[in-house]
This record gives structure tokens, C-alpha cells and sequence, in this order.
């Protein structure tokens, strides 16, 4: 088996004085870098409270590219602990403190501790849109049927 290609960007990272950890890929297959709170106390979710977690850094991300901030799958699955918007999206213009919105979907309260791995963040490319007004879009199979309209089973 030959050695897997990565494709490697430079980002720049300030880290900000309440930082606990920077951001590290766990394992070498990982797509997503751990993010911590960088809390100085514990902060309790209540059953479906939001609350914004600082991760104490702000990043400069190559034009191009964005960080997309996504939940962490054992927290979602044990924990109903998630992102209030699915997956942010940090622009590359960015500069402000990179911060985490969590909400708490389960039925109990729920502790993040200081350094706690939070979510991860995945960068990736952009491709711009050019927008062209039409009055015609082309003709599909499936047409205008969505939400459901393929059903559920195989």
C-alpha cells in the first residue's frame, strides 16, 4: 500500500489569553480538529438551553477555504449534546474569537468542564457560485418532489 496524499493549507492560530489548548487532529485519518472550552468553570446546559462556549483563539483561515465548526458524534449520541446550527461556517475574513454554540437536546443537565472537546473543526475549499437568472431550469426525473418524496425504504 503506498503512502495517502493529504492536502496541507497553512492557518495561522492567536491564541487568546484564557486558551487552554489549541486545536489537534486525535488520530491521523481525522478530518476534524478537537476544539476545547476554554472556560475557567464549569458551565451547566439544562435540558434545552443554549449557551456560546469560547474556545480562546482566533484563527486566519487562506482565502479559499473556510472552517466548517461541527458537532462531536459522542456527545450528540450519549450526551443530546450538539450545535444549535448543525455546522458553522468560519469565513475566511473571519478574525474574531472562534466560539461554539452548544444546545442540550436530552432530558438532563449536562456539565462542560474546562478543556473539554467540544466539537470539531474540518477545513475545507470554497467554490463561488456565478448566478445566472433563468426562467427554464432544466427537466429532471424527480422534478420538483422533495421533502420525502423518495420515501424511506431501500
Amino acid at each position: 500500500m503506498g503512502v495517502e496524499l493529504v492536502k496541507k493549507i497553512e492557518m495561522k492560530i492567536e491564541k487568546l489569553e484564557h486558551c487552554v489548548c489549541l486545536p489537534e487532529y486525535k488520530t491521523s485519518g481525522a478530518a476534524g480538529m478537537d476544539l476545547v472550552a476554554s472556560i475557567a468553570e464549569p458551565i451547566t446546559l439544562k435540558p434545552l438551553e443554549r449557551k456560546l462556549i469560547p474556545t480562546g483563539i482566533k484563527i486566519e483561515i487562506p482565502m479559499g477555504y473556510e472552517a466548517q465548526v461541527r458537532p462531536r458524534s459522542g456527545l450528540s449520541i450519549k450526551h443530546g449534546i450538539t450545535l444549535i446550527n448543525c455546522t458553522g461556517t468560519i469565513d475566511s475574513d473571519y478574525r474574531g474569537e472562534v466560539c461554539v454554540p452548544l444546545v442540550n437536546l436530552s432530558n438532563e443537565a449536562f456539565t462542560i468542564n474546562p478543556a473539554d472537546r467540544i466539537a470539531q473543526m474540518v477545513i475545507a475549499e470554497v467554490v463561488k457560485a456565478e448566478i445566472e437568472v433563468t426562467t427554464n431550469l432544466s427537466e429532471t426525473k424527480r422534478g420538483e418532489g422533495g421533502f420525502g418524496s423518495t420515501g424511506i425504504k431501500s
